[in-house]
Protein backbone atom coordinates (compact mmCIF):
# COMPACT_ATOMS: atom_id res chain seq x y z
CA UNK A 1 0.00 0.00 0.00
CA UNK A 2 1.06 3.73 -0.64
CA UNK A 3 -0.72 6.24 -0.88
CA UNK A 4 -0.52 9.51 -2.85
CA UNK A 5 2.33 12.21 -2.33
CA UNK A 6 0.82 14.95 -0.16
CA UNK A 7 3.41 18.02 -0.84
CA UNK A 8 4.80 20.93 1.29
CA UNK A 9 7.00 23.40 0.47
CA UNK A 10 9.04 25.71 2.32
CA UNK A 11 12.47 28.10 1.69
CA UNK A 12 15.37 27.00 3.90
CA UNK A 13 16.11 29.18 6.59
CA UNK A 14 19.39 30.58 7.55
CA UNK A 15 19.43 29.33 10.87
CA UNK A 16 19.03 25.55 9.42
CA UNK A 17 22.56 25.81 7.65
CA UNK A 18 26.00 25.50 7.99
CA UNK A 19 28.83 28.06 7.74
CA UNK A 20 28.81 26.14 4.38
CA UNK A 21 25.03 27.14 3.46
CA UNK A 22 24.46 23.76 3.72
CA UNK A 23 21.26 22.08 5.75
CA UNK A 24 22.70 20.30 8.43
CA UNK A 25 21.53 16.94 8.32
CA UNK A 26 19.01 17.32 11.76
CA UNK A 27 17.03 19.56 9.95
CA UNK A 28 15.66 17.23 7.82
CA UNK A 29 14.11 14.86 10.71
CA UNK A 30 12.55 18.42 11.23
CA UNK A 31 11.65 18.75 8.17
CA UNK A 32 10.05 14.58 7.68
CA UNK A 33 8.13 15.77 11.02
CA UNK A 34 6.44 18.54 9.45
CA UNK A 35 5.93 16.42 6.24
CA UNK A 36 3.92 14.16 8.67
CA UNK A 37 2.55 16.80 10.51
CA UNK A 38 0.50 18.14 7.09
CA UNK A 39 -0.33 14.58 6.13
CA UNK A 40 -2.34 13.95 9.23
CA UNK A 41 -3.85 17.92 8.82
CA UNK A 42 -4.96 16.75 5.47
CA UNK A 43 -6.93 14.12 6.97
CA UNK A 44 -8.74 16.28 9.26
CA UNK A 45 -6.99 16.41 11.90
CA UNK A 46 -4.36 18.01 14.05
CA UNK A 47 -1.65 16.34 16.39
CA UNK A 48 -2.82 18.46 19.31
CA UNK A 49 -6.51 17.20 18.95
CA UNK A 50 -5.22 13.52 19.06
CA UNK A 51 -3.03 14.25 21.81
CA UNK A 52 -5.81 15.88 23.47
CA UNK A 53 -7.70 12.27 23.20
CA UNK A 54 -5.15 10.52 24.99
CA UNK A 55 -3.23 9.48 21.88
CA UNK A 56 0.66 9.52 21.10
CA UNK A 57 2.33 8.47 17.85
CA UNK A 58 6.34 7.70 18.92
CA UNK A 59 8.72 7.16 16.22
CA UNK A 60 10.22 4.02 16.42
CA UNK A 61 11.77 3.94 13.51
CA UNK A 62 14.17 6.68 11.58
CA UNK A 63 15.79 6.40 8.27
CA UNK A 64 17.53 8.74 5.89
CA UNK A 65 19.85 8.56 2.65
CA UNK A 66 21.02 12.25 1.77
CA UNK A 67 21.92 12.36 -1.83
CA UNK A 68 22.39 15.75 -2.69
CA UNK A 69 22.50 19.07 -0.40
CA UNK A 70 20.28 21.45 0.19
CA UNK A 71 20.97 25.33 0.71
CA UNK A 72 20.08 28.42 1.86
CA UNK A 73 17.23 29.92 0.45
CA UNK A 74 16.23 27.10 -1.77
CA UNK A 75 12.62 26.10 -2.61
CA UNK A 76 12.32 22.64 -1.52
CA UNK A 77 8.96 20.33 -0.95
CA UNK A 78 8.80 17.94 2.10
CA UNK A 79 7.08 15.12 0.24
CA UNK A 80 4.85 12.86 2.48
CA UNK A 81 3.25 9.35 2.05
CA UNK A 82 1.94 6.28 3.80
CA UNK A 83 3.03 2.85 2.99
CA UNK A 84 1.83 1.17 5.66
CA UNK A 85 -0.98 1.64 8.47
CA UNK A 86 -2.61 -0.74 10.80
CA UNK A 87 -4.29 0.28 13.67
CA UNK A 88 -1.49 -0.26 15.22
CA UNK A 89 1.35 1.06 13.52
CA UNK A 90 1.83 3.69 10.58
CA UNK A 91 4.88 4.08 8.61
CA UNK A 92 4.96 7.09 6.81
CA UNK A 93 7.92 7.73 3.27
CA UNK A 94 9.82 10.86 2.79
CA UNK A 95 11.48 12.75 0.22
CA UNK A 96 12.99 16.27 0.24
CA UNK A 97 13.12 17.42 -3.44
CA UNK A 98 14.71 20.70 -4.56
CA UNK A 99 12.21 23.30 -5.47
CA UNK A 100 8.72 24.81 -4.46
CA UNK A 101 6.28 22.06 -5.64
CA UNK A 102 2.99 24.99 -4.53
CA UNK A 103 1.03 24.48 -7.97
CA UNK A 104 1.12 20.59 -7.75
CA UNK A 105 0.23 20.56 -3.89
CA UNK A 106 -3.76 19.88 -4.32
CA UNK A 107 -2.91 17.12 -6.88
CA UNK A 108 -2.71 14.11 -5.23
CA UNK A 109 0.91 12.44 -7.37
CA UNK A 110 1.04 8.75 -7.52
CA UNK A 111 4.11 6.45 -8.50
CA UNK A 112 7.24 5.79 -6.77
CA UNK A 113 8.44 9.09 -6.60
CA UNK A 114 7.65 12.70 -6.58
CA UNK A 115 8.72 14.85 -9.40
CA UNK A 116 12.18 16.83 -8.60
CA UNK A 117 15.65 16.52 -7.86
CA UNK A 118 15.30 13.91 -4.88
CA UNK A 119 17.85 15.33 -1.69
CA UNK A 120 16.79 13.10 0.94
CA UNK A 121 15.01 10.04 0.66
CA UNK A 122 13.88 8.26 4.21
CA UNK A 123 10.94 7.56 6.37
CA UNK A 124 9.47 6.86 10.32
CA UNK A 125 7.91 3.95 11.37
CA UNK A 126 5.07 4.83 14.27
CA UNK A 127 3.15 2.89 16.95
CA UNK A 128 0.35 4.36 18.49
CA UNK A 129 -0.03 4.70 22.49
CA UNK A 130 -1.88 6.23 25.28
CA UNK A 131 -0.50 8.21 27.73
CA UNK A 132 0.45 5.42 29.68
CA UNK A 133 2.51 4.41 27.11
CA UNK A 134 1.03 1.71 26.16
CA UNK A 135 0.24 0.41 22.97
CA UNK A 136 -3.29 1.17 21.74
CA UNK A 137 -5.57 -0.14 18.54
CA UNK A 138 -6.45 3.25 16.95
CA UNK A 139 -9.52 1.81 15.41
CA UNK A 140 -10.80 1.10 18.89
CA UNK A 141 -9.94 4.45 20.75
CA UNK A 142 -10.83 6.86 17.98
CA UNK A 143 -12.42 5.30 15.38
CA UNK A 144 -13.06 8.52 13.47
CA UNK A 145 -9.49 9.06 13.14
CA UNK A 146 -8.79 5.87 11.94
CA UNK A 147 -11.54 6.44 9.13
CA UNK A 148 -10.19 9.55 7.96
CA UNK A 149 -7.03 8.21 7.94
CA UNK A 150 -7.43 5.31 6.10
CA UNK A 151 -9.24 7.45 3.61
CA UNK A 152 -6.13 9.85 2.82
CA UNK A 153 -4.67 6.31 2.11
CA UNK A 154 -6.45 4.88 0.13
CA UNK A 155 -7.19 8.24 -1.78
CA UNK A 156 -10.60 8.60 -1.16
CA UNK A 157 -12.04 11.74 1.26
CA UNK A 158 -15.27 12.41 3.06
CA UNK A 159 -17.58 9.28 5.03
CA UNK A 160 -16.62 5.86 3.48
Amino acid sequence: MSSAWHLHPLRVRYQETDKMGVVYHANYVNWFEIGRTEWVRQAGYTYREIETRGLLLPVVNLEASFEQPALYDDWVTICTRVTEMTPLRVRFESRVVRGDRTQERDAPLTGDEPPGETLVKGGTRHVWVNAAWKPVRLDREAPDVWQAMRQLTEGRTGPA
